[in-house]
């Protein structure tokens, strides 16, 4: 019983050098980024939109490019099998009784 009021009192006495904490500190804002929770943010410059469309431009140039001098990279490199010359055994289909 007396160590559970020891441990009440102890809780106490945290409880209360945190709240003294609270109130003497301060809140420093130093602006160095853009907060905007529940609201929207600031619009972005046009510096940002231009490079945004050229990124997005040069990758998409970069992926045709590729897809059209380079097609095996999708395709294969090799010749696709002709399936006539396939076996029923080859196909495991069962032989005709």
């Amino acid at each position: 019983m007396i160590g559970n009021m020891k441990t009440f009192r102890n809780i106490l006495a945290t409880g209360r050098a945190i709240q003294s904490l609270k109130c003497n500190t301060q809140v420093i804002n130093r602006k160095s980024h853009v907060v905007s929770y529940r609201s929207a943010p600031p619009p972005h410059s046009k510096a940002t939109k231009i490079g945004a469309v050229v990124v997005g431009g040069t990758m998409w140039w970069w992926v045709i490019w590729h897809l059209w001098h380079e097609p095996d990279h999708i395709t294969g490199e090799f010749d696709y099998p002709d399936a006539a010359k396939w076996t029923n055994i080859q196909l495991g289909i069962p032989r005709d009784v």
